[in-house]
């Protein structure tokens, strides 16, 4: 058992013992008080009767319970299970109504008692007949205790069925976020890694500036937090350093406009999703355009979503098809697996000279 099951093991147990002892209490309370009310007999010698049989019920009880686990009954077949329970609650009934023949007790079959209480009946019992019915009584007792407790067994392995699931399906969700960041990552890298190249030979002093970004957009990548959420000012702070890497490849090609009030910035969007929307912009947006033309990022906050707008210039003859890449797809996906259906992305192609990557986040999610 590892520490994580521990606490489980020992809440389990707990309830176990606070059903055993409230069970058998019980029943020992109901048998007391109809021994004394109906009987009449001294309460004193009674008390000490039912402490005893109902205690030895109770120890027979808790070995039941250790065999049925050693044995593996829960895995049985209804049929079979069923067959075991009667078996084992006239197994154990057997003794304990043999000797509660010879005690107060027995009283409840003694013929003057029956003729008293229920005249109707009109008959004898003879010793083995009254023996007979302790039994029966005592098999009844184990009967609702082994069927209470094996309903109590189907509760908990359905709800631990189904935990397991929820933590398998979060198991899952985990691992495609992380494949999924695993193929945004190289993707960027590889084109920052470009524009640093382009600029060695031509301008080493930005080249050193560029590496200098570069760096610090490594570092985020990196670092990001395990929750895959970032604020959308942390993220805009590495679109920054990304939009001045690729303003020394297009220089006057590229121009930029951000407006983000305060009120959005503080927003959780997935990590390196707005890098990707820019990055995607500039790759077949402006770099397709001779003369470039203007990135703007804008947002704000509507009915508890973040309004999320990157828009480009659009080349000639550009579909919808040929511009959505692995990027765009990777960050629906993530999308749907942080927020469900509450967050879209989506490319509105309606303006025949730009296009607008529009992303809807709820606030809280």
């Amino acid at each position: 058992m590892n520490d994580a099951e521990r606490p489980i093991a020992q809440k389990s147990q707990l309830a176990y013992w606070i059903f055993q002892l409230t069970g058998w209490g019980l029943f020992t309370l109901i048998r007391f008080i109809g021994g004394v009310v109906v009987l009449e007999f001294s309460w004193t010698r009674l008390a000490l009767e039912l402490l005893l049989l109902n205690g030895v019920g109770l120890f027979v009880s808790h070995w039941l319970r250790d065999f049925v686990r050693r044995h593996h009954w829960s895995a049985l077949p209804i049929r079979k299970l069923i067959w075991r329970i009667i078996v084992a609650a006239f197994v154990l009934g057997a003794p304990l109504g043999i000797v509660t023949q010879f005690t107060d007790l027995s009283a409840f079959h003694d013929p003057a008692f029956l003729k008293a209480y229920a005249p109707a009946l009109n008959f004898q019992l003879t010793l083995s007949a009254s023996i007979a019915v302790e039994i029966v009584n005592w098999a009844i007792v184990f009967l609702v205790w082994l069927t209470i407790y094996f309903a109590a067994i189907g509760v908990r392995e359905h709800r631990s069925a189904q935990l397991k699931q929820s933590e398998l399906a979060r198991a899952l969700q985990l691992a495609e976020l992380r494949l999924l960041k695993s193929q945004l990552n190289p993707h960027f890298l590889f084109n920052a890694l470009n524009t640093v190249r382009s600029l060695i030979a031509d301008n080493p002093a930005r080249a050193q500036d560029a590496v200098t970004r570069l760096a610090k957009t490594l570092r985020y990548t990196l670092t990001s937090p395990q929750d895959e959420l970032v604020t959308l000012s942390q993220e805009l702070d590495i679109v920054v350093d990304y939009l001045e890497l690729e303003s020394m490849r297009f220089e006057d090609r590229l121009r930029i406009e951000i407006r983000v009030p305060d009120a959005a910035a503080g927003v959780h969007i997935p990590v390196m999703l707005l890098q990707t929307l820019v990055e995607n912009a500039i790759k077949h947006g402006i770099a397709e355009l001779p003369a470039g033309g203007l990135l703007r990022v804008s947002a704000t906050v509507q009915n508890e979503m973040l309004m999320l707008d990157v828009e480009n210039p659009r080349p000639p003859a550009t579909t919808r098809t040929a511009r959505e890449g692995v990027g765009l797809q990777n960050a629906r996906q993530r999308l749907r697996l942080l927020f469900g259906a509450r967050a879209s992305l989506e490319l509105d192609l309606s303006n025949s000279s730009v296009t607008t990557a529009r992303l809807r986040i709820p606030v809280n999610p």
